[in-house]
C-alpha cells in the first residue's frame, strides 16, 4: 500500500494551511473585531439583512447576493450568520439607520444592509454598510458599479470586505481554484484541468483529458497556471494561459520534469527534472527562457517552493535517508535541514505570508497535512487520514486546501481547513478532486 501511493506525493502534491479563530461577546461601546491570532473557534454572530432591489431584475440579484456573501462567510468559521426569521426589523436597507435594540435581542453583534439598483448606462450600483450592533456605528460604507453578470463577483468582494474590517486582515473569497477533475475506473484513470471560483461556481474543465495532468498552480501575477501533463507519455511540465487557452512546453529539459511552481512575481518556474536517473531542482526564467540548475546530490529533490520574499526555497530530500524537508538560499546555497520529527514529510509549500510552511506527513500508514515555522520549529499536524494530499493556501495565509481519500476505495475529494486545525469542510465539486491550487485574490 504504501508503494502504491509514495509516487504521487514524490510529484509534489502538497500546500498549506490557515488560521482562523473568533470572538467573545462584545461589550456596548466597545467596537466589534475578530482576533484571528487566537486559538478559539466560536463564530461571530452577524446578520445579513436580505439586500433590497428595485425592479424585479435587481430583486433577484439582490436576493443570490445575500446568498453569496452569507455562504462565504459561514465557510471561513468566523461567522455565524443569523436566520433571517430571526430579524425583527425587516425594513432595512443601506439607507436606513437600524433600530439597534431589535438586531440586539436576537445577538446580532455584526450587521450588513446592502442595496441593488441600475445605473443609466446600463450598469448595476452595489451598496452596502457594515454596523457594529453594540457601538451602534457604522464600520464601513462601500459602493460598486459592474455589468449585471458581474454580481457574484462584487459579492464575494463585499464579503472580503466585511471578513478585513471584522478582522484586520484581507479576504479571500474573490479567489479561484484550478484542480484536477477525476472520473474513470482506476486502471483507466481520467485527470483533466479544471477551474472554478472558491466557491464552486463558474466550474468549467480546461482540458479534454487525453492527458494525464498533476500539480497545476496558479500564478501569483498573471491569468496563466503551470502543471505536469503526460502528454506523449514523457512527464514534462507545461504553462496554460487561462484567457487565450493557449499551451507551451516549458524548457527544453532532456528527460522528464515535474513538481512545478511560480517564483512569488511569476518571472520564473521553479521544478524537478531528471538527470541521469536522479531528480534535481532547477529554475527556469521565464522571460529569456533560460534554466539554472540550483541541486546537485545523488539523493532526489523535488517540491521546490519559493518564499514570499523569494529568498529562499523550501524542497523535500531523502539525502537523509528518509523524504525530510529542507531550505535553501535562492541561488541553491547554504542548504539545512528542518524536519527532525518521526515520519516521512513531503511536497512543503511556504504560505504567502511567510510564517508557515505546510507539508504532507506520512507515519504508521497515515497520511498527515501539517504546518511548521520555516526554521523547523512549531510543527503542528492538522489533518489526518487514510490519505490527505496536496496543501494549498488560501490568499491571506489563514485556510488550506488539499484532497483526501478515507479508503483505498473511496475516491478523492476536496477539503479545507483553518491553521488551528478546525473548520474542516469539504469543498464541492461536480466529480471526483485531487491536487487544488489556490489562486490569490483576483485582479
Amino acid at each position: 500500500m504504501k508503494s502504491f501511493r509514495m509516487p504521487r506525493i514524490w510529484l509534489g502534491l502538497i500546500t498549506a494551511a490557515a488560521i482562523v479563530a473568533a470572538m467573545p461577546p462584545q461589550r456596548a461601546g466597545a467596537e466589534v473585531t475578530i482576533d484571528i491570532t487566537r486559538g478559539t473557534v466560536e463564530p461571530l454572530p452577524i446578520a445579513i439583512a436580505p439586500f433590497k432591489g428595485g425592479a424585479p431584475a435587481q430583486a433577484d440579484i439582490a436576493r443570490q447576493m445575500t446568498e453569496v456573501i452569507v455562504n462565504d462567510l459561514r465557510r471561513s468559521g468566523l461567522f455565524a450568520p443569523l436566520d433571517p426569521k430571526a430579524f425583527i426589523q425587516t425594513d432595512l436597507d443601506d439607507r436606513v439607520r437600524p433600530r439597534f435594540g431589535d438586531w440586539r435581542v436576537i445577538n446580532a453583534q455584526a450587521l450588513v444592509a446592502g442595496s441593488v439598483t441600475p445605473e443609466a448606462d446600463g450598469k448595476v450600483a452595489f451598496r452596502f454598510v457594515l454596523w457594529d450592533v453594540f457601538a451602534e456605528q457604522e464600520l464601513r460604507t462601500e459602493g460598486y458599479a459592474v455589468v449585471p453578470d458581474g454580481w457574484r463577483r462584487v459579492a464575494h468582494i463585499i464579503a472580503d470586505d466585511i471578513y478585513e474590517k471584522l478582522t484586520g486582515e484581507s479576504g479571500y473569497f474573490d479567489s479561484r481554484l484550478v484542480y484536477v477533475a477525476e472520473s474513470g475506473p482506476a486502471k483507466t484513470r481520467v485527470k483533466r484541468l479544471a477551474i472554478m471560483d472558491q466557491d464552486g461556481a463558474n466550474h468549467k474543465f480546461l482540458t479534454n483529458g487525453e492527458s494525464l495532468v498533476l500539480t497545476p498552480r496558479f500564478s501569483p501575477t498573471r491569468q496563466e497556471i503551470t502543471y505536469m501533463s503526460y502528454f506523449n507519455d514523457t512527464p514534462r511540465v507545461y504553462l496554460f494561459n487561462l484567457q487565450t487557452g493557449r499551451r507551451e512546453l516549458l524548457g527544453n529539459f532532456p528527460g522528464m520534469t515535474f513538481a512545478p511552481r511560480f517564483s512569488a512575481d511569476g518571472n520564473a518556474v521553479i521544478l524537478s527534472y531528471a538527470l541521469e536517473g536522479n531528480s534535481e531542482i532547477a529554475l527556469m526564467d521565464l522571460r529569456t527562457r533560460q534554466s539554472r540548475r540550483l541541486t546537485n546530490n545523488p539523493a532526489i529533490d523535488t517540491s521546490p517552493s519559493f518564499s514570499p520574499d523569494a529568498t529562499q526555497i523550501v524542497f523535500n530530500s531523502d539525502r537523509g535517508g528518509t523524504p525530510q524537508l529542507y531550505v535553501m538560499e535562492a541561488d541553491g546555497s547554504n542548504v539545512r535541514r528542518i524536519s527532525f520529527g518521526q515520519g516521512r514529510y513531503m511536497t512543503p509549500v511556504w504560505s504567502p505570508r511567510g510564517d508557515w510552511i505546510a507539508f504532507t506527513k506520512q507515519r504508521q500508514g497515515q497520511f498527515y497535512i501539517g504546518v511548521m515555522r520555516p526554521d523547523g520549529s512549531g510543527e503542528r499536524l492538522l489533518t489526518e487520514a487514510w490519505l490527505d494530499e496536496g496543501p494549498t493556501w488560501s490568499p491571506n495565509g489563514r485556510v488550506l486546501m488539499f484532497f483526501r481519500q478515507t479508503a483505498p476505495s473511496t475516491s478523492p475529494k476536496l477539503f479545507s481547513v483553518d491553521l488551528t486545525g478546525y473548520n474542516l469542510r469539504e469543498v464541492v465539486t461536480p466529480g471526483d478532486a485531487s491536487d487544488p491550487a489556490w489562486s490569490p485574490l483576483n485582479q
